[in-house]
Parts: structure tokens; C-alpha cells; sequence
């Protein structure tokens, strides 16, 4: 059996280290596979290729392959004090990605192609983790079934407005990185979606 991974944690009082995407760094990361890698070491910590081969469902060749291309691209990096023998372990180097929105309009096509993927595999992650939650649901006590939530909101608001209200969300939501570990804890994932629609 391999070694189960632990989890990071970012140390109470300290800012999520962010990695802003440009064009280039977009370009390596913007494929499913190196998608999915990163939020996998993001989530449960450092791994081997193989270990997340299996989690992943791929061949360790794919995994490998596509880890050393995350590093050349600087997104994850060697953790040697995992290390045992020639097994090589990864660890992500950033604890979050920042999207920049310009490159939704890059003159560039291949740029804009690449934005395109990643926020597609983005939307496409999210909604696996929600399936995943309401097919395993009956597994969590009452408690935690009530501490979820599948909630939407329509308002009438200006574009300043909406951004006030976005800045507001993730500012409340990273004022609980700093909640002292108590019992009982579990890692919770919170999605934020907010997008102006036209009346049909």
C-alpha cells in the first residue's frame, strides 16, 4: 500500500502563497491532466507519480511526464524529505492560482485557446467535486450534511458592485485560514461562481 500523503496546512496568520497565471505560465498549465495533478498535491500533499496514478486513474507515465512539465513551468517542485531510495516525490510550490482575466482577450489565439481549456477544466473540476459530494452525502453525519450548501443568489448589481461583493466572499472565507485546529475538523471546499445573465 502506498504512503498516505498528508495534508497540507498553511500556517494560521499567513496569506495563501498565489502563483498569477501570464501567457506562458497558462500555456504549461492549461491541460486536464496537469490540472487535475496539481489540485491532487494541492489537496492531499506531497506524492509520488505513481501514487497519483492511481488516484488519478492514468499510467505513471503519463503522471510523470506531465509533473516534470508542471516544474519546468515552476508549479510544483521536488520534496526531497519525502524521498526514499530513487522514489521521487512532488509537492505543489503555490498553495493557489490566479487567474488574470485579460488573457481572455489576448491578441494572441493560442493564449486565448489556452484560457479557454483552463477554465473549462476548472468548471469541469467543480463539478465533479459537487457530484462527488451528493453521491457520498449519506456518508457525513447530519451535522456535516447541514454544514454544506447548494445555494444561489440573484441580484441586481453593477459591475463595481459585483466585484465589492466577490472581494468581500474571499476575504470572509480566508479570515477562517486562521481558526485555531481543533477536533473535528475536515477539509471543506468552498466554490464561488458569480456571472452577470441577460433576460431571454
Amino acid at each position: 500500500m502506498p504512503e498516505e500523503p498528508e495534508v497540507p496546512e498553511t500556517p494560521a496568520g499567513t496569506e495563501p502563497q498565489a502563483r498569477v497565471l501570464d501567457a506562458q505560465s497558462l500555456r504549461g498549465l492549461a491541460h486536464p491532466l496537469r490540472m487535475r495533478l496539481l489540485a491532487a498535491l494541492r489537496m492531499s500533499g506531497p506524492a509520488t507519480a505513481s501514487q497519483l496514478a492511481e488516484k488519478l486513474g492514468e499510467s505513471s507515465g503519463a503522471t510523470s511526464y506531465h509533473l516534470r512539465q508542471l516544474a519546468a513551468y515552476g508549479f510544483v517542485e521536488d520534496a526531497p524529505e519525502r524521498g526514499k531510495g530513487r522514489e521521487r516525490w512532488w509537492r505543489a510550490a503555490h498553495d493557489v492560482t490566479g487567474f488574470d482575466e485579460s488573457l481572455i482577450t489576448d491578441d494572441d489565439p493560442v493564449t486565448r485557446g489556452a484560457a479557454d481549456v483552463f477554465l473549462t477544466e476548472v468548471t469541469r473540476m467543480h463539478a465533479q467535486e459537487l457530484t462527488t459530494w451528493l453521491g457520498t452525502a449519506h456518508n457525513w453525519s447530519p451535522a456535516w450534511r447541514q454544514g454544506s450548501d447548494l445555494s444561489d443568489f440573484t441580484l441586481q448589481l453593477t459591475a463595481e458592485q459585483s466585484l465589492e461583493l466577490v472581494r468581500k466572499m474571499h476575504d470572509l472565507v480566508n479570515s477562517y485560514r486562521d481558526l485555531p485546529p481543533s477536533e473535528g475538523t475536515e477539509t471543506v471546499r468552498f466554490h464561488t461562481h458569480a456571472f452577470p445573465r441577460r433576460a431571454e
